[in-house]
């Protein structure tokens, strides 16, 4: 059923116990003391908690609610949740529907059934959940969801949120305390912002079920290139499909619904590549949401005959997929900190927070790249598409110049964008940027924000935002120690403004970051460019990296190295995964079918060859195809050979290691020599549905 715009208006946040509800059914002094608590000026006392626990339940009833949970974000990457009913048995043995502030605030998930890196012993269950009371609690599914942080009985973090809310309130701890220096006094919290525009893949859900490789690794395995990609360039901003549109109009009504929201889609670039983006919204409220956007895209999906692709690289030869973080800070008092305003030379504040962010990049390069390691990843940073795993700053030619006059003593003047006319009346006269935009820069400024770039699209928003919240609430408090002790706060911030300038200019670069040129000046300018991901995961207990996650009390030493052994493993078990299903694919599907079109072409030869007639071309066929299932065995027996040997390793670091060394090339020449077979193989015997149906049929 159609729905109409009056509707649409209507349905925003229906499902959501927001703050018009929460001001509407709470007594006025719990509204006001609870306002206090996110504000993080109190704390959430358990009779506080059971009058807003009770207002919740009632709401949720009347929506037809009958459970709550505890939603929260483990090391899985994914979300979890426990369920429980309201209802709660009297002893008369009767049931009344209740729900205590003690079950709204606290939960007991088995800690050792998640990936705890070896906090924790399979003996030792318990662990906790904890409302982020920040994050609006929400219907889905008749169930109260309630948005957790999740830690272990000893306190320490076993997600993504808890890392993120420290790393925010170290932010603010520091972004108040460098505007205080400054002269600020009216601001009392400083919050990180988020807009993270989600790429996705659809393919009809009939090819995905008949691509093992699909369903048990998100990504193919095996593909000989579609004779059509997206050299026309004709997808990027096409015209919606019909299908398509009815998807993304069903998905953009189940977020609305959720809260989020959803404003901008439209064709990527690849074929059959789409994207998603939101609206901005606090930090940890916009890593919530877009876990509720993977989890629609994928549901809504299904319910039109179609499967969404989240692996950051789900074809080769064609666009991957990423998740661009649009990042930024917000005073209480409303002002954009990255807002350069008309006289970006004469705005000490933005100057101040801009060279903030460039020297926490350039210092913590390392960590921020590793916060986006990930199998998936890995196919797509450095490839000719996608930013490079260098990390490097693009600040357009306004803010370039800016940088350059500030290294030389100060910056007197900023161009101006101006007026763009396109040479008929017709046409009316476009304000003009001051700068241009670099799609190929992995952390490049757009105006009054940075477009993190690297994130791939399967990942939580959560890692990279509190590696870049913790990085850069160090630089600020490195400012503000100086600028505090300081008796002329303006000549001492034009001194660090002209240091920072000066060494960190070789971390900005305005150019294309996909070129060849660029990867020898990188190594000039000394940048590192870490394309492996395990040797990306290792750079994080570099004491330097330990260090900053400590002195911001973002994360221990202990808790970084559990998270290491987590991010090592999952690399371990994905790529093995890969490897089992690309040996169980080859040997069970794709080599009888080349067997099986081998026979028909020897049967072929026999036959012609029977009535006295030589085909040197029909077994020249057959001595190709025979050649590459020899190949194709040969590979086939050298995977298996190093799965076993690399089974064996006991470290993890060693494992992860050999994994990327051995086992990826070892599955590669599997997947040349089928691909190969691909090209020759009778289309009507080839077992599994090609990259051009998948990529075009719908």
């Amino acid at each position: 059923m159609e729905t109409s715009n009056c509707q649409l208006l209507e349905i925003f946040g229906i499902n959501v116990f927001n703050d018009a509800l929460m001001r509407e059914r709470l007594p006025k002094d719990v509204y006001k003391r609870f306002q206090e608590v996110r504000k993080g000026n109190a704390e959430l006392t358990l009779v506080l908690a059971d009058v807003i626990a009770n207002a919740m339940k009632d709401w949720a009833m009347e929506k037809g609610a009958t459970h709550y949970c505890h939603w929260f974000q483990p090391m899985t990457g994914l979300t979890a949740e426990k369920h429980d009913s309201f209802i709660s048995p009297t002893p008369e043995g009767r049931t009344i529907m209740e729900f205590s502030g003690k079950e709204l605030i606290k939960g007991e998930p088995d800690a050792s059934s998640f990936p705890s890196g070896g906090l924790r012993a399979t003996f030792e269950a318990r662990g906790y959940t904890a409302w982020d009371c920040s994050s609006s609690v929400f219907i889905k599914n008749r169930t109260l969801y309630i948005p957790c942080a999740f830690c272990s009985y000893n306190g320490q973090a076993l997600d993504k949120k808890t890392p993120l809310l420290r790393s925010m309130e170290a932010l603010n701890r520091q972004a108040v305390r460098l505007l205080k220096a400054l002269g600020n006094t009216a601001v009392s919290r400083v919050t990180a912002t988020l807009g993270p525009e989600q790429e996705y893949f659809l393919i009809d859900r009939r090819f995905f079920e008949k691509r093992l490789d699909l369903v048990l690794a998100g990504r193919t395995l095996f593909g000989a290139p579609s004779p059509r990609g997206q050299e026309m360039e004709d997808h990027y901003f096409g015209t919606l499909h019909d299908r398509i549109a009815a998807f993304m109009h069903e998905v953009n009504t189940e977020l609305w619904k959720l809260g989020v929201s959803a404003k901008t889609q439209h064709n990527e670039v690849a074929p059959a590549q789409y994207e998603l983006a939101p609206v901005f919204a606090t930090v940890n409220v916009a890593t919530d949401h877009n876990q509720l956007t993977m989890e629609t895209l994928q549901k809504v999906a299904q319910r039109h005959g179609f499967v969404c692709l989240l692996h950051e690289k789900p074809f080769v030869g064609v666009n991957g997929s990423g998740k661009h973080n649009n990042w930024s800070m917000v005073t209480d008092t409303g002002v954009n900190l990255l807002d350069p305003g008309q006289t970006p030379h004469d705005n000490m504040v933005f100057l101040v927070f801009l060279c903030a962010v460039v020297r926490a990049v350039d210092k913590y390069a390392k960590l921020l790249r590793a916060s986006v390691a990930n199998p998936g990843n890995e196919h797509r940073l450095g490839a000719n598409e996608a930013p490079p795993a260098i990390v490097s700053i693009f600040l357009g030619e306004q803010l370039t110049e800016i940088f350059e006059q500030l290294a030389a003593g100060g910056a007197p003047t900023s161009r101006q964008g101006g007026e763009l006319r396109l040479g008929t009346s017709l046409l009316p006269p476009l304000p003009k940027d001051c700068t241009d935009r670099n799609r190929t820069s992995p952390f490049a400024f757009t105006g009054n924000k940075f477009e993190f770039r690297m994130v791939g699209s399967s990942q939580s928003c959560a890692g990279p935002a509190f590696v870049l919240n913790t990085i850069v609430a160090d630089v600020l408090g490195e400012i503000a120690d100086v600028l505090e002790k300081s008796k002329d706060v303006k000549a001492e911030a034009q001194k660090l403004l002209q240091k920072i300038a000066s060494e960190h200019r070789r971390i900005v670069f305005n150019g294309d970051n996909y070129s060849a040129d660029w990867v020898k000046e990188a190594a000039r300018r000394g940048l590192p460019n870490i394309a492996s991901t395990v040797e990306s995961i290792e750079t994080i207990l570099e004491p330097e990296n330990v260090a900053v996650f400590e002195r911001n009390r973002v994360l221990s030493r202990v808790e970084l190295e559990a998270r290491v052994e987590i991010l090592m493993e999952n690399y371990i078990r994905t790529i093995h995964i890969e490897a089992a299903t690309t040996l169980h694919i080859a040997k069970r599907q794709i080599l009888p079918a080349c067997q099986m079109y081998a026979g028909k072409l020897a049967a072929s030869v026999s036959s012609v060859e029977s009535v006295g007639v030589k085909s040197s071309s029909l077994v020249k066929q057959l001595e190709k195809v025979c050649g590459l299932i020899d190949e194709l065995n040969g590979a086939i027996g050298k995977l298996e050979e190093k799965m076993k040997e690399v089974s064996g390793v006991s470290s993890s670091h060693e494992k992860a290691r050999r994994t990327r060394e051995e086992i990826l090339p070892a599955m590669g020449s599997v997947r040349k020599a089928a691909d190969a077979l691909e090209m020759l193989v009778d289309a009507q015997m080839w077992p599994l549905p090609t990259y051009a149906e998948m990529l075009f049929l719908r």
